[in-house]
Protein backbone atom coordinates (compact mmCIF):
# COMPACT_ATOMS: atom_id res chain seq x y z
CA UNK A 1 0.00 0.00 0.00
CA UNK A 2 1.61 3.38 -0.88
CA UNK A 3 0.79 6.61 1.88
CA UNK A 4 -2.09 8.30 0.24
CA UNK A 5 -1.49 11.74 -0.89
CA UNK A 6 -3.45 13.25 2.34
CA UNK A 7 -2.63 11.52 5.15
CA UNK A 8 1.10 11.91 6.46
CA UNK A 9 2.94 8.45 7.77
CA UNK A 10 3.63 11.00 10.73
CA UNK A 11 0.73 11.65 13.06
CA UNK A 12 0.04 14.00 16.01
CA UNK A 13 -1.64 12.27 19.23
CA UNK A 14 -4.51 10.55 18.86
CA UNK A 15 -7.67 12.25 19.46
CA UNK A 16 -9.36 11.81 22.84
CA UNK A 17 -12.66 9.29 22.40
CA UNK A 18 -15.83 10.22 23.30
CA UNK A 19 -17.72 8.77 26.32
CA UNK A 20 -19.45 5.50 25.40
CA UNK A 21 -22.79 6.82 26.46
CA UNK A 22 -22.80 9.64 24.52
CA UNK A 23 -20.35 9.00 21.28
CA UNK A 24 -21.06 6.92 18.53
CA UNK A 25 -18.82 4.33 17.05
CA UNK A 26 -16.44 5.47 14.30
CA UNK A 27 -17.71 2.29 11.92
CA UNK A 28 -21.04 3.55 12.03
CA UNK A 29 -20.24 7.23 11.03
CA UNK A 30 -17.88 5.43 8.31
CA UNK A 31 -21.00 3.63 7.48
CA UNK A 32 -22.78 6.95 6.79
CA UNK A 33 -20.06 8.40 5.36
CA UNK A 34 -19.42 6.03 2.44
CA UNK A 35 -23.05 4.30 2.37
CA UNK A 36 -21.39 0.90 2.88
CA UNK A 37 -21.99 -2.05 5.30
CA UNK A 38 -20.41 -2.19 8.78
CA UNK A 39 -17.71 -4.88 7.49
CA UNK A 40 -16.53 -2.55 5.23
CA UNK A 41 -16.57 0.37 7.54
CA UNK A 42 -14.21 -1.42 9.82
CA UNK A 43 -12.04 -2.18 6.86
CA UNK A 44 -11.33 0.93 5.53
CA UNK A 45 -10.74 2.09 9.42
CA UNK A 46 -8.55 -1.11 9.80
CA UNK A 47 -7.18 0.47 6.66
CA UNK A 48 -5.93 3.45 8.16
CA UNK A 49 -8.13 5.81 5.26
CA UNK A 50 -10.07 7.60 8.21
CA UNK A 51 -9.23 10.34 9.98
CA UNK A 52 -10.44 11.78 13.72
CA UNK A 53 -9.98 15.94 13.69
CA UNK A 54 -6.85 15.48 11.34
CA UNK A 55 -5.35 11.81 13.09
CA UNK A 56 -5.75 8.45 11.50
CA UNK A 57 -7.64 6.04 14.20
CA UNK A 58 -7.60 2.62 13.12
CA UNK A 59 -9.93 1.23 15.87
CA UNK A 60 -13.65 0.90 14.69
CA UNK A 61 -15.03 0.38 17.92
CA UNK A 62 -13.26 4.57 18.82
CA UNK A 63 -15.97 6.60 19.75
CA UNK A 64 -16.55 10.10 18.37
CA UNK A 65 -19.26 12.74 19.31
CA UNK A 66 -18.38 16.11 17.93
CA UNK A 67 -15.29 15.63 16.18
CA UNK A 68 -14.43 15.96 12.65
CA UNK A 69 -14.33 11.97 10.80
CA UNK A 70 -12.82 11.96 6.94
CA UNK A 71 -12.48 9.12 4.21
CA UNK A 72 -9.83 9.84 2.44
CA UNK A 73 -10.94 10.52 -1.30
CA UNK A 74 -8.77 7.71 -2.42
CA UNK A 75 -9.60 4.96 -0.57
CA UNK A 76 -9.88 1.63 -1.43
CA UNK A 77 -10.39 -1.71 0.02
CA UNK A 78 -8.36 -3.43 -2.77
CA UNK A 79 -5.29 -1.88 -1.44
CA UNK A 80 -5.66 -4.03 1.76
CA UNK A 81 -2.87 -6.07 0.79
CA UNK A 82 -1.17 -8.45 3.32
CA UNK A 83 2.46 -7.38 3.55
CA UNK A 84 5.85 -9.01 4.36
CA UNK A 85 8.38 -8.08 6.76
CA UNK A 86 12.07 -8.91 6.96
CA UNK A 87 13.98 -8.17 10.39
CA UNK A 88 17.64 -8.36 11.40
CA UNK A 89 16.69 -10.70 14.17
CA UNK A 90 20.08 -10.25 17.04
CA UNK A 91 21.72 -13.40 18.37
CA UNK A 92 20.15 -15.51 20.94
CA UNK A 93 16.40 -14.90 20.45
CA UNK A 94 14.11 -17.35 19.30
CA UNK A 95 11.94 -16.84 16.05
CA UNK A 96 8.86 -16.79 18.40
CA UNK A 97 10.81 -13.83 20.75
CA UNK A 98 11.71 -11.69 17.80
CA UNK A 99 8.52 -10.94 16.74
CA UNK A 100 8.28 -8.38 19.89
CA UNK A 101 10.85 -6.47 17.67
CA UNK A 102 8.12 -5.44 15.47
CA UNK A 103 6.52 -2.34 15.97
CA UNK A 104 6.89 1.00 14.87
CA UNK A 105 9.50 2.09 17.30
CA UNK A 106 12.24 -0.55 15.17
CA UNK A 107 11.20 0.03 12.21
CA UNK A 108 13.89 1.27 9.96
CA UNK A 109 14.17 5.19 9.49
CA UNK A 110 15.35 4.19 5.79
CA UNK A 111 12.76 2.35 4.62
CA UNK A 112 11.93 2.25 1.36
CA UNK A 113 8.98 0.41 0.66
CA UNK A 114 6.79 3.99 0.96
CA UNK A 115 3.86 1.75 2.90
CA UNK A 116 2.36 3.71 6.10
CA UNK A 117 2.86 1.76 9.00
CA UNK A 118 -0.97 0.09 10.27
CA UNK A 119 -1.64 -1.68 13.65
CA UNK A 120 -3.22 -4.50 11.58
CA UNK A 121 0.54 -5.10 9.94
CA UNK A 122 1.49 -6.70 13.49
CA UNK A 123 -0.79 -9.61 13.34
CA UNK A 124 -1.38 -12.60 11.95
CA UNK A 125 2.04 -13.03 10.83
CA UNK A 126 4.15 -16.51 10.17
CA UNK A 127 7.70 -17.19 9.79
CA UNK A 128 8.22 -19.74 7.93
CA UNK A 129 11.91 -19.81 7.33
CA UNK A 130 14.41 -21.12 10.55
CA UNK A 131 17.43 -19.81 11.64
CA UNK A 132 19.26 -20.99 14.70
CA UNK A 133 18.28 -19.32 18.15
CA UNK A 134 22.06 -18.12 18.64
CA UNK A 135 22.51 -16.87 14.54
CA UNK A 136 21.18 -13.18 13.95
CA UNK A 137 20.12 -12.01 10.65
CA UNK A 138 17.57 -11.74 8.08
CA UNK A 139 14.36 -13.14 9.14
CA UNK A 140 10.84 -12.98 7.22
CA UNK A 141 7.68 -12.47 8.70
CA UNK A 142 4.06 -12.49 6.45
CA UNK A 143 0.18 -11.75 6.39
CA UNK A 144 0.76 -13.02 2.51
CA UNK A 145 -0.54 -16.89 1.66
CA UNK A 146 0.99 -16.56 -1.66
CA UNK A 147 5.08 -15.89 0.21
CA UNK A 148 4.43 -18.50 3.10
CA UNK A 149 3.95 -21.37 0.14
CA UNK A 150 6.82 -19.79 -1.85
CA UNK A 151 8.74 -20.03 1.54
CA UNK A 152 7.86 -23.93 2.12
CA UNK A 153 7.04 -25.53 -1.44
CA UNK A 154 10.39 -23.76 -3.28
CA UNK A 155 12.56 -23.97 -0.14
CA UNK A 156 14.92 -26.85 -0.94
CA UNK A 157 15.96 -25.09 -4.24
CA UNK A 158 16.31 -21.52 -2.46
CA UNK A 159 19.69 -20.41 -1.84
CA UNK A 160 20.66 -19.25 1.45
CA UNK A 161 24.25 -17.22 2.18
CA UNK A 162 25.35 -17.17 5.67
CA UNK A 163 28.25 -15.47 6.70
CA UNK A 164 29.91 -17.37 9.28
CA UNK A 165 32.91 -15.81 11.73
CA UNK A 166 35.64 -18.45 12.95
CA UNK A 167 38.42 -17.93 14.88
CA UNK A 168 41.74 -17.29 14.04
CA UNK A 169 43.05 -17.20 9.99
CA UNK A 170 42.00 -19.50 7.20
CA UNK A 171 43.54 -20.95 4.24
CA UNK A 172 43.26 -22.51 0.98
CA UNK A 173 43.70 -26.16 3.47
CA UNK A 174 40.77 -25.40 5.37
CA UNK A 175 38.45 -24.83 2.23
CA UNK A 176 39.79 -27.94 1.22
CA UNK A 177 38.33 -29.74 4.80
CA UNK A 178 34.92 -28.17 4.24
CA UNK A 179 34.78 -29.29 0.44
CA UNK A 180 35.90 -33.00 1.63
CA UNK A 181 33.25 -32.69 4.40
CA UNK A 182 30.63 -31.81 2.04
CA UNK A 183 31.47 -34.37 -0.61
CA UNK A 184 31.80 -36.94 1.59
CA UNK A 185 29.65 -40.06 -0.29
CA UNK A 186 29.47 -41.99 3.07
CA UNK A 187 28.28 -39.10 4.92
CA UNK A 188 25.82 -37.12 2.12
CA UNK A 189 25.24 -33.62 3.11
CA UNK A 190 23.05 -30.34 1.41
CA UNK A 191 24.32 -28.85 -1.33
CA UNK A 192 26.88 -25.84 -0.41
CA UNK A 193 29.65 -23.97 -1.31
CA UNK A 194 32.17 -22.12 0.93
CA UNK A 195 33.97 -19.47 0.10
CA UNK A 196 36.79 -16.74 2.62
CA UNK A 197 35.59 -13.88 2.59
CA UNK A 198 38.11 -12.42 4.57
CA UNK A 199 41.13 -13.53 6.87
CA UNK A 200 43.51 -12.51 9.22
CA UNK A 201 44.95 -14.36 12.85
CA UNK A 202 41.97 -12.81 14.85
CA UNK A 203 39.36 -14.74 13.25
CA UNK A 204 37.74 -14.95 9.58
CA UNK A 205 34.85 -14.75 7.86
CA UNK A 206 33.36 -17.67 5.64
CA UNK A 207 30.67 -17.28 3.41
CA UNK A 208 28.28 -19.95 2.72
CA UNK A 209 25.73 -20.71 0.17
CA UNK A 210 23.36 -23.47 0.91
CA UNK A 211 20.42 -24.72 -1.20
CA UNK A 212 17.52 -24.76 1.26
CA UNK A 213 17.27 -24.04 5.47
CA UNK A 214 19.43 -26.36 7.58
CA UNK A 215 20.18 -25.22 10.86
CA UNK A 216 22.95 -26.36 12.43
CA UNK A 217 24.45 -27.39 9.39
CA UNK A 218 27.12 -24.47 9.20
CA UNK A 219 28.42 -26.01 12.83
CA UNK A 220 28.23 -29.02 12.12
CA UNK A 221 30.72 -28.40 9.04
CA UNK A 222 32.92 -26.09 11.41
CA UNK A 223 33.39 -28.63 14.05
CA UNK A 224 34.11 -31.58 11.60
CA UNK A 225 37.00 -29.70 10.12
CA UNK A 226 38.56 -28.04 13.58
CA UNK A 227 36.89 -24.69 13.27
CA UNK A 228 36.08 -22.29 16.25
CA UNK A 229 32.28 -20.73 15.29
CA UNK A 230 32.07 -17.49 16.85
CA UNK A 231 29.01 -16.26 14.98
CA UNK A 232 26.24 -16.81 12.04
CA UNK A 233 24.46 -14.48 10.32
CA UNK A 234 22.06 -14.81 7.34
CA UNK A 235 22.47 -12.41 4.74
CA UNK A 236 20.15 -13.16 1.67
CA UNK A 237 17.20 -15.63 1.60
CA UNK A 238 16.80 -16.11 -2.20
CA UNK A 239 16.95 -12.90 -4.13
CA UNK A 240 16.19 -10.99 -0.79
CA UNK A 241 19.20 -9.50 1.18
CA UNK A 242 19.28 -7.91 4.48
CA UNK A 243 21.89 -4.95 3.10
CA UNK A 244 22.04 -2.57 5.42
CA UNK A 245 19.62 -3.13 7.70
CA UNK A 246 20.88 -2.31 11.53
CA UNK A 247 20.47 -5.68 14.08
CA UNK A 248 17.14 -5.00 15.47
CA UNK A 249 14.99 -3.18 13.07
CA UNK A 250 12.66 -4.47 10.43
CA UNK A 251 11.38 -3.22 7.19
CA UNK A 252 9.04 -4.12 4.32
CA UNK A 253 9.60 -6.09 2.11
CA UNK A 254 9.13 -3.61 -1.56
CA UNK A 255 6.92 -4.16 -4.06
CA UNK A 256 9.59 -5.49 -6.67
CA UNK A 257 11.47 -7.57 -4.18
CA UNK A 258 11.00 -11.30 -4.87
CA UNK A 259 12.36 -14.64 -3.05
Amino acid sequence: MTVPRKFSRATPAKPTAAPAATGERLSKQVMQLKACSRSEAEQYIAGGWVQVDGVVVEEPAFRVLRQRVVVDPSASLLNLTPITLVLHKPAGLTQEKATALLGLATLWAQDASGTRPLKRHFSNLESAVPLENGASGLLVFTQDWRTTRKLTEDMDAMEHELIAEVRGEVGPEALQKLDRALNNERDPLPHAKCSIGSSNPESSKLRFAIKGAHPGLVAYLCEKTQLELLGLRRIRLGRVALRDLPVGQWRYLTGHERF
